[in-house]
């Protein structure tokens, strides 16, 4: 039986793929505005820490749910063969969620160099591998906000 080395398309930002004792470990980021996550994969039973804390018990809901989805689309056979550690800094909590949604979908198609993968993340929400470049705009002097200007009133 001979493995066949699949390639894939193109490469994934952000990603970088090490030997460490014999075992492959990718290290992926992902960013979302001011949030910075730095997923860790390598082979294991399919635990998933956040910051040291389980995701089966993060406590926002809407937050867990978007950090599953890479999971979820990948499916069973795949995460239960690896263990994801993620870093998260930075921004807040739904843009940490994205983050860590990201770093772990970028991790897992680097793991697997799977290009079915790939795909499915594409076709899913291109945002999971390309990110997202939207920044907020800075404060102008003066003014209060970023795009505020002093009402005039013509009497």
């Amino acid at each position: 039986m001979s493995s066949v080395s699949q390639t894939l398309p193109r490469q994934i930002p952000g990603v970088t793929i090490q030997e460490v004792q014999g075992v492959r470990v990718v290290i992926a980021v992902g960013k979302k505005k001011t949030a910075i996550a730095r997923a860790v994969i390598r082979p294991g039973i399919g635990r998933v820490r956040i910051n040291g804390v389980p995701l089966e018990i993060w406590p926002i809901e809407m937050a867990r749910m978007k950090m599953m989805e890479p999971l979820i689309l990948a499916g069973e056979d795949i995460v239960s063969k690896v263990d994801i550690d993620v870093n998260v800094r930075g921004g807040g909590v739904m843009g940490q969620a994205s983050a860590v949604r990201m770093a772990i979908a970028r991790g897992l198609v680097a793991y697997t160099q799977n290009p079915q993968l790939l795909e499915l993340y594409m076709k899913y929400d291109p945002s999971m591998i390309k990110g997202d470049p939207r920044r907020t705009e800075p404060k102008k002097p003066g003014l209060k906000h970023a795009r505020s200007k002093r009402q005039k009133a013509y009497r």
